[in-house]
């Protein structure tokens, strides 16, 4: 299945854009997880939530929807990553598997500077847990650094089932190639000046890859950063594209 979302769901231009002008703050992701099939909690990585949060959060969503949740930065933004076993231990006993069944992949964010480091890589992967509970856990990490280009990294996550994220940025390296039994993406071109945030051509590009990508096992699309008023707007394009 490909899913198609945004990042998060407060974001007060939103109020403009995409919700209702009736509409309470309070009821705000269960409209928002109305209109895409996915959301990727970012909130997490700044800051612990309460295993209430997720509960509520997953009640309020309907029974085929999934999040992905940001690792905190406490886990990931360390000169050594070897030494993140316990911050990693701590966000996983939060509450995260109270979303049960809507428990997308928990995605890791690296850090502008690090640099790839197979030895490093390779322990910290292995410190990432296959299950919490009994809900099977997916894994997929983001690297900013030109180093992690190469086919020694590309290796690792293949050989721990670890998707790479392909982010589609004037920043960061841009990774295609699937690495696990499922894709993750993150397109942050999206622009002000255009009404579905990214043209149609753009959009059809990206639905090719992710059909692609499909062969292979599920999709997740998120249209974040970029001009962020016109992420909901880019998602329901991409989704109506998939819909036809």
């Amino acid at each position: 299945m490909i899913r198609v979302g945004i990042g998060g769901w407060s974001y007060e231009p939103w109020e403009e854009t995409f919700y209702p002008a009736d509409l309470p703050a309070a009821k705000q992701l269960e409209y928002a997880a109305q209109q895409v099939t996915a959301i990727e909690i970012n909130a997490t990585f700044y800051r612990t939530q309460s295993a209430a949060s997720f509960k509520k959060w997953a009640a309020a969503t309907p029974d085929n929807f999934m999040f992905s949740v940001k690792a905190p930065r406490a886990a990931v933004q360390r000169k050594d990553l070897r030494e993140a076993a316990q911050s990693i231990e701590w966000f996983f006993n939060s509450g995260v598997g109270e979303l049960g069944s809507k428990l997308g992949p928990i995605f890791w964010q690296m850090a502008p500077y690090k640099k790839f480091d197979a030895d490093e890589m390779s322990a910290y992967f292995d410190m990432l847990p296959a299950k919490l509970g009994k809900l099977k856990l997916r894994h997929a990490i983001e690297v900013r650094h030109d180093s992690f280009a190469c086919d020694d990294f590309m290796a690792i996550a293949k050989k721990r089932n670890i998707a790479v994220v392909t982010v589609e940025s004037a920043k960061h390296p841009l990774i295609v190639e699937p690495t696990a039994d499922f894709s993750y993406a993150r397109l942050e071109l999206t622009q002000a000046d255009e009404p579905t945030g990214y043209p149609k051509p753009a959009l059809k590009k990206w639905l090719k890859t992710a059909r692609d990508w499909e062969k292979s096992g599920d999709v997740f699309l998120y249209f974040i950063s970029g001009a962020k008023e016109r992420n909901p707007a880019a998602a329901a394009a991409m989704l109506k594209l998939l819909e036809a």
